[in-house]
């Protein structure tokens, strides 16, 4: 069986039905086509558990990133972190802009980085947290400290992020949360740079993997 990127399931070998009684070409043609199907069935096993297996695995996984500017009105108010742009998609969606959802459930790996801002002469600090279906995920919050602005038009800059296990069901979706303590503190996306050549920075980055089923 030749081996390639993406194995193939031997198809099921067709063996019909038996005669009444025992007829050796029968016997021969129903041994051979047993013998080839197990065969395959060895080489797909020996491919995808060899020392380079994991490049025939197709997990479920999205990337997602942003280009935009994302603001807080007030700091009374629970915002999602939106995201507009697809780099990876397999079983895993962006929803209403901000709700990362699944096609298969099982235990999922979100990791996220989001570029933010603080324009303030002080310091400021934002909540960072998880929603699953609009409800707040119990201890998943982080609260992140921002030094003041180096001065004006020069606004501190700091990348939050971290990982986190999170159980999902077929088609739940998950939303990443924030609050500052000041409207000062923004989400910011940045122009590609020159002298040298530099790529853009987004303004949010977030990446689904799964991981495993759920224990049963």
């Amino acid at each position: 069986m030749t081996t390639k990127q993406q194995l193939e399931t031997p198809s099921i070998p067709s063996l019909g039905f038996p005669p009444e009684g025992y007829e050796r070409r029968h016997f021969n043609e129903n041994y051979g086509s047993i013998n080839n199907y197990f065969r395959k069935v060895t080489t797909v096993l020996g491919s995808l558990f060899g020392p380079r297996g994991g490049k025939f695995m197709n997990n479920p996984h999205g990337a997602f990133q942003d280009s935009t500017d994302q603001v807080a009105a007030n700091t009374t108010t629970a915002y999602a972190v939106t995201f507009n742009t697809t780099d990876f998609a397999n079983g895993v969606t962006v929803a209403s802009n901000s709700r990362i959802t699944v096609a298969d459930a099982g235990i999922w790996n979100l990791q996220f980085s989001i570029q933010f801002t603080n324009t303030t002469n002080a310091s400021q600090d934002v909540d960072v947290w998880f929603r699953v279906n609009g409800t707040n995920v119990a201890n998943s919050n982080s609260r992140f400290g921002f030094a003041p602005r180096k001065g004006v038009g020069d606004p501190y800059h700091i990348i939050a992020a971290m990982n986190y296990f999170v159980s999902l069901n077929a088609n739940d979706y998950v939303e990443i949360m924030w609050r500052p303590t000041d409207v000062g503190v923004s989400i910011e996306q940045y122009a590609a740079g020159t002298s040298p050549t530099r790529p853009a920075v987004p303004s949010a980055i977030v990446t689904m993997s799964f991981v495993s089923n759920k224990p049963t």
